[in-house]
């Protein structure tokens, strides 16, 4: 075809066109007469009512009192209502397996009987009591599930073996990878499996009391099992649900909350040294950008997993313990605290047998109360979409101070933290800032201009809240 015809070709094409619509403009779409897309929104969870301004406080049984038992724990309900805490976390309850346990005690993540109740702890009624207590004093509480894998000797492994994956020996298997050798791994594509889970779950939930479920290593069970759970426990009561696990996804339609391990993970590399400020921009960044408004990710200084294997929050931490345990209370998040942080506890605590908290009054208590007592008096600090965004302050020393405000109609926030071994004098860029303020610190009255330079000693924050 010559280049003449070719551009007769596309003349008539064009004229056909031009013709076409005219004679039907309904068909050729235009600016002003395309419709709107509607949108959903993501997050398709609702959220009970009473998680808004939540606490969570999780409960290692076997260490929390000297006799390890449901019965005592729920004698220390009255302080822990009285520290600020909302959402109480137990550890898994049921039987440990026996069969290539650790230690003399098993893991509780070496599931027995998903049924059942290990009787290092109590009975069941003693644990139906434990729940009665809680919600008296106006806590809930979430039982730790294990849903990825069971121990050796599970009762499923005889009545329902085809549950189980297999390696390529055909032979029951550990999670891959990891060294888990005291579990076997449950395979996901068994409908029956799926179907027994669920109904183990309402059993706990319908029959024993409890308010929602922490699931452990969530991401390594199908999402749309857990999709599957979440409107049957909903038909129950309003529930709460957290994943151990950090993707966006699991919000929409199965947990309320996931875990902020790279928020710990910029945390930690700040205290000992190894990154600066900025390595929370980033945090912070995808926090908002990636992560829907209406969510709860898990902040704090510690948990069972860091305490048992890694190290206590003081080593981690150090001298910036303190603004850490701050910035996971006042920044965006839901505060998670580790029982004995708030004694202090300096020790690892043994994980596979006995070792009791060592209770004591001490400044970490009194600083948590404060801060829970702050985030509960202030709704631009509530959890998911009660609370406000962080709105960053831009001030003088970027890489080593963080500041931001978080408001909304009734109260506002001006946080500003040194996380840095530095003193510094601090200066601030916009006008957000600006106001009159009740100091965190010292509940004097103070009013910050244009012209304020704040004095920040090394590892040292200032919060400063405002009723509107």
């Amino acid at each position: 075809m010559t280049k003449s015809l070719k551009f007769k070709c596309l003349m008539l094409l064009g004229s056909l066109f031009s013709a076409y619509a005219m004679a039907n403009p309904k068909a050729v779409p235009s600016e002003a007469a395309t419709t709107p897309l509607a949108i959903s929104p993501y997050v398709q969870v609702k959220h009970p009512d009473w998680a808004k301004d939540a606490v969570i406080y999780q409960i290692n049984t076997r260490q929390f009192s000297k006799e390890g038992t449901f019965n005592a724990a729920a004698k220390q309900l009255p302080r822990l209502k009285k520290l600020g805490v909302d959402i109480l976390w137990l550890m898994p309850v049921q039987p440990i397996g026996e069969k290539n346990r650790k230690g003399s005690l098993g893991s509780p993540y070496s599931v027995k009987d998903y049924l059942a109740v290990n009787p290092e702890f109590g009975t069941k009624d003693d644990l139906r009591k434990f729940i009665d207590a809680a919600h008296q004093l106006g806590m809930y509480v979430i039982l730790d599930w294990v849903a990825n894998h069971t121990a050796w000797d599970n009762n499923l492994i005889t009545s329902h073996p085809h549950w189980y994956a297999r390696d390529w020996k055909g032979d029951f298997r550990p999670t891959p990878w990891w060294d888990w050798h005291d579990i076997i791994e449950l395979d996901y594509n068994q409908p029956e499996l799926r179907r027994y889970m669920i109904d183990a779950m309402i059993y706990w939930v319908k029959d024993i009391g409890f308010d929602g479920f922490r699931a452990d290593v969530a991401g390594f069970v199908p999402l749309d099992f857990w999709e599957q759970l979440r409107p049957e426990l909903d038909a129950i009561k309003p529930v709460f649900m957290l994943a151990e696990w950090e993707t966006r996804d699991l919000h929409a339609k199965a947990f309320d909350a996931t875990y902020g391990w790279s928020w710990y993970e910029a945390a930690h590399q700040i205290a000992q040294g190894h990154a600066d400020v900025n390595k929370l921009y980033v945090y912070y960044s995808w926090n908002e950008r990636h992560y829907p408004q209406d969510i709860f990710r898990m902040l704090g200084v510690s948990n069972h997993d860091v305490n048992a294997w890694e190290q206590t929050e003081f080593k981690a931490f150090g001298p910036a313990l303190p603004a850490f345990m701050a910035l996971s209370v006042v920044g965006e998040g839901i505060p998670m605290i580790y029982n004995g942080q708030e004694a202090g506890n300096e020790k690892q605590l043994a994980f596979f047998e006995r070792d009791p908290i060592v209770w004591r009054e001490h400044k970490n208590g009194d600083l948590y109360q404060k801060l829970f007592a702050l985030k509960k008096a202030n709704s631009a600090l509530w959890n998911a979409g009660w609370g406000a965004r962080m709105t960053p302050v831009f001030n003088s020393q970027p890489n080593q101070v963080l500041s931001f405000v978080r408001q909304n109609d009734k109260n506002k926030v001006f946080a500003v933290f040194n996380l840095s071994k530095e003193r510094l004098q601090v200066s601030f860029k916009d006008k957000l800032y600006q106001g009159q303020y009740q100091d965190f610190h010292t509940g004097k009255s103070t009013t910050l201009t244009a012209e304020t330079k704040l004095e920040l000693a090394p590892w040292s924050y200032q919060i400063l809240s405002q009723q509107r």
